[in-house]
C-alpha cells in the first residue's frame, strides 16, 4: 500500500467534515494539517480531533503515522494572525 500524499489525506479529511478552510502538508508519513469548520463551533480540542479521526477512519491506523493539526471554527481563523502564505506546488 502506497504512502499517502497530503491531497489524499485533504480528500479524505474533506469527505468527512465540510471544511471553510483545509490545508494539509506532509511527506507520506507525517502531516500536518489546518482544519477550519463551522462543524467545530461549541466543541473542545479533543472533541474537534475525535471528529477529524472519524473522517480518516482507518487510514488514521492504516496509512498516517503521524498527524499534528490545528483545529478552528471559521470566528477563530478569523481572529488568528495571519500565517505566512506558503507557496502551492
Amino acid at each position: 500500500m502506497a504512502d499517502p500524499t497530503a491531497d489524499d489525506v485533504r480528500s479524505f479529511i474533506a469527505a468527512g467534515i465540510a471544511c471553510d478552510h483545509l490545508e494539509v502538508e506532509g511527506d507520506g508519513r507525517h502531516f500536518f494539517a489546518t482544519i477550519v469548520s463551522a462543524d467545530f463551533n461549541g466543541k473542545s480540542r479533543v472533541v474537534r480531533h475525535q471528529r477529524v479521526y472519524a473522517a480518516l477512519g482507518d487510514r488514521m491506523r492504516e496509512q498516517i503515522h503521524a498527524l499534528s493539526m490545528k483545529t478552528l471554527t471559521p470566528a477563530e481563523w478569523a481572529s488568528a494572525p495571519a500565517a505566512p502564505q506558503h507557496p502551492h506546488h
